[in-house]
């Protein structure tokens, strides 16, 4: 097992951690219609850089209540 040598200072042992914040999350805005979604991924709508991806499956209530 590996054991350190020296004792690390509070000064490095902050500087080793530095890159452990939560950083951000990159959003973007969907310009068609204009819904939040994070960057480089469809829309809950199914848009992705102006135009339609996925069709978004549309359930009928005669189809849930069928179901239950």
């Amino acid at each position: 097992m590996a054991v350190q040598q020296n004792k690390k200072s509070p000064s490095k042992r902050g500087m080793h951690r530095s890159h452990k914040a939560l950083k951000k999350l990159s959003v973007a805005i969907e310009p068609t219609t204009g819904e939040v979604h994070l960057r480089h991924h469809i829309s809950p709508s199914g848009f992705y850089k102006g135009g339609q991806v996925v069709e978004k499956k549309v359930r009928d209530k005669q189809e849930e209540v069928e179901e239950t």
